[in-house]
């Protein structure tokens, strides 16, 4: 089991805490899932321009651009119907850097809709962060999931017939 703190198991928990667990312990959805197969397509064919997955430590940044004399850190997402979880996950990468001393500033990019939002690290997303990864931290080490408990994400989950059977 990882005991690093990633991206996406900060895009986790903020959507279900269960899978935060299945991630750590290496259960990971099928990868042949249709909407895994879309994120990956629409992550490929946008922003073609920008240096993509850039990886610094355990940060894997979706693209990288300077804008203005400013490094700007891209998040690109197949929709915005899970904005908090994305928006604390570039948080997390832009805290990242900066105990790295790189200045930075988030995007999220959602290329099917043509939206962008910028994302700042703010003390309140810093304290969500903290309680975030305290509570992975914990979760992480537990012998069991948590048990399923549906919820309004459940029916577009890669993990749904791995929790409901």
């Amino acid at each position: 089991m990882p005991d690093h703190i990633t991206g996406t198991l900060i895009w986790y928990y903020f959507v279900c805490k269960r899978q935060v667990w299945l991630m750590a312990h290496e259960l990971n959805p099928r990868e042949d899932y249709d909407r895994l197969e879309l994120g990956r397509l629409l992550h490929e064919e946008s922003y073609k321009r920008d240096d993509k997955e850039i990886i610094i430590g355990d940060v894997r940044l979706d693209l990288i651009r300077e804008e203005h004399g400013k490094i700007l850190v891209g998040e690109v997402k197949k929709s915005s119907h899970f904005t908090l979880p994305a928006i604390m996950q570039v948080c997390f990468y832009l805290r990242q850097l900066k105990e790295r001393g790189v200045d930075a500033e988030g995007q999220l990019l959602f290329p099917k809709e043509r939206k962008k939002l910028k994302i700042e690290l703010s003390p309140e997303n810093e304290r969500q962060l903290d309680e975030a990864i305290s509570d992975i931290r914990s979760l992480m080490v537990q012998p069991r999931p948590l048990p399923y408990v549906p919820c309004k994400f459940c029916g577009k989950c890669a993990y749904l017939e791995f929790c409901a059977s």
